[in-house]
């Protein structure tokens, strides 16, 4: 299969450029080149279309399609950074050498990451787009990720003399590197309100909030590992961040649902009775809702779980609650020392309106990063540091009392439910007198 050729080599040719400007050869890969065989674009073919005007690129795929050929990686790190800063930058050293002692790929022999923040919500302007491509292919690879799991934009591919003046550059027109090690990382936030409805705080801010008051921890790695920021505008969670950060902010609110019954009667009428109960209502995890004969819709509020399945689906006449704020979640991640963790709720509700409110919220986020960095163990991520310790020791550590409210693990039975138990267990008494 080595020297397959693609099946579809037009499709390929279609996202290249005509004219070459690179002025090193093109090295052979038959192995990458099966991988661009099919109706959809590869990201060989992206590879070989920065190779056209970059030689680093060239020798990238070289190396690309050695390590296809032996399933052995060759990139190891080592230490390089910006005047002033320890992190940001991802080092890639090749350890891939000819005979001569020499790399073998001599033009990716350096091929850096530099991890730069995007604007809260990832609202950016074309003409800064371009700005920012127009810099990196200077400087550069020209292979831009547009996102990392961090929230970063990934530039990928530079060397250790590049490095400086490419943050130069870009940092005189407002731009600042992000969080590699065992820092605090770059948040992240959805578009929030400004493409969506369903929002319930105000999403930017909270991010910039909490960015540039960890700036310094940011940039100058002392942590015992990281400590991400993700902030979602509602309990959709687009951001995803009760699983993927240590300290979540979810917007919510606290008081009853909001319901246009006119809506609901449209709707209705439009999709059918049994399209919106076995839909909406029947797939309410708690049975919250209730579909009545004159086609409005009764919700018991005090069994919502804000799942937002029913506003989701009956957008118009369905929104959430006018008393909005944040429930504050820490410990989520992926697998480390105990496997994936979700975020545990550490604040139910917390309005969010005033100055006063998010010094308030970004206190909470000093003394959890405080008090972890004190107690954890070396490559310890705050979840696992609640799991060693108990979550009502941390609790005490970081000055929160415990709540009722404090869950781990969302409520996902509809057969438990404490409403009408008196009834109940007066039928079973009289069903077990009846035998």
């Amino acid at each position: 299969m080595a020297g397959q050729k693609p099946k579809n080599p037009e499709v390929h040719a279609t996202y290249l450029p005509k004219d070459k400007k690179s002025t090193k050869p093109f090295h052979d890969t038959p192995m990458l080149d099966q991988l661009v065989d099919g109706p959809w674009p590869s990201f060989v073919t992206g590879l070989k279309r920065l190779a056209h005007d970059n030689n680093m690129s060239v020798d990238l795929l070289g190396q690309l399609e050695h390590s296809y050929k032996t399933r052995i990686g060759y990139w190891k790190g080592g230490t390089v950074s910006v005047f002033g800063y320890g992190g940001g930058i991802i080092p890639r050293f090749t350890e891939l050498m000819g005979d001569d002692g020499k790399p073998m790929f001599p033009e990716s022999k350096e091929f850096h990451t530099l991890r730069v923040q995007p604007p809260a919500g990832n609202h950016y302007s074309t003409k800064m787009l371009r700005k920012l491509s127009d810099s990196w292919n200077k400087y550069g690879s020209g292979l831009i990720a547009f996102h990392g799991q961090t929230g970063n934009i990934m530039f990928i591919g530079t060397t250790t003399e590049k490095t400086q003046h490419f943050f130069d550059e870009i940092n005189e027109y407002g731009w600042d590197l992000g969080g590699a090690g065992p820092c605090v990382r770059t948040g992240m936030s959805c578009v929030g309100a400004a493409r969506c409805e369903q929002s319930c705080t105000n999403e930017m801010k909270v991010h910039r909030s909490l960015v540039n008051n960890f700036l310094d921890d940011m940039h100058r790695p002392a942590l015992p590992y990281k400590f991400k920021f993700k902030v979602s505008g509602c309990p959709n969670d687009c951001m995803n961040s009760i699983q993927r950060s240590d300290f979540a902010v979810i917007g919510t609110w606290r008081d009853d649902m909001q319901v246009d019954q006119e809506e609901v009667k449209k709707i209705v009428a439009e999709k059918g009775r049994k399209n919106i109960i076995d839909n909406v209502v029947s797939r309410c995890p708690t049975n919250a809702l209730s579909l009545n004969d004159d086609n409005t819709l009764d919700v018991d509020n005090r069994n919502c779980v804000r799942c937002m399945h029913c506003i989701n689906v009956m957008t118009k006449a369905l929104s959430p609650g006018k008393d909005k704020g944040v429930t504050v979640l820490l410990g989520g991640k992926r697998t480390l020392k105990i496997g994936d963790t979700m975020g545990t709720v550490i604040v139910p509700f917390m309005k969010l309106e005033t100055d006063e409110d998010y010094e308030k919220l970004t206190g909470l986020a000093e003394e959890t990063i405080d008090f972890w960095a004190e107690n954890a163990l070396e490559h310890e991520r705050v979840g696992e540091t609640i799991d060693r310790i108990g979550l009502v020791n941390f609790l005490e550590g970081v000055g929160i009392d415990p709540d009722p409210h404090m869950i781990n693990h969302p409520r996902t039975s509809n057969y438990v439910r404490l409403d009408d138990w008196d009834a109940e267990a007066e039928k079973w008494k009289n069903r077990k007198a009846a035998n």
